[in-house]
């Protein structure tokens, strides 16, 4: 029998099914950043995969701080198109830090340090550089206050 009853989602039918594609799909640097993003593992913060944000699906987001974080392999190296998508995300208000897999997969603590400083407000411009890029949204505003900030990595840090 078929569902008569309407969508209660507010999505593009369609969306939910690629992002719960994309996150099983994952490459190896995604699945290792995700263990230290996920149950707020990274200073208390809260991220989620795979989120639609307009045309787009962001690697992983802190809704709260507005951050989104891309992890990229060396086929986004000046990518036009994804200055676009970068240019997109900071019109709807969102900052985003774009890494390497190979610096998730050999620097996590690094990583993971960079993406607490763009969460804290220590980075407040825009960064390019050979590692990573950082396109701050100018007049972006935490959803929660900074002082919700546990601080620090929790659990173990990686060697």
């Amino acid at each position: 029998m078929e569902n008569t009853l309407p969508s209660r989602s507010r999505r593009k039918p369609g969306v939910t099914a690629r992002a719960r594609s994309l996150r099983q799909g994952d490459n190896a640097a995604e699945g290792a950043l995700w263990s230290e993003l996920t149950l707020k593992r990274l200073g208390g913060f809260k991220f989620v995969r795979q989120l639609p944000i307009g045309p787009f699906f962001a690697d992983f987001v802190c809704r709260s701080h507005r951050l989104v974080v891309e992890v990229d392999g060396s086929q986004h190296a000046d990518s036009a198109y994804d200055r676009g998508r970068d240019a997109f995300m900071c019109d709807a208000g969102y900052s985003v830090l774009r890494v390497w897999n190979t610096d998730v997969l050999c620097q996590m603590t690094a990583v993971c340090d960079t993406i607490l400083a763009a969460l804290d407000g220590r980075l407040s411009q825009d960064v390019v550089a050979p590692d990573l890029r950082f396109v701050f949204a100018v007049g972006k505003l935490p959803l929660s206050s900074p002082s919700t900030h546990v601080g620090g990595r929790g659990g173990a840090a990686k060697p």
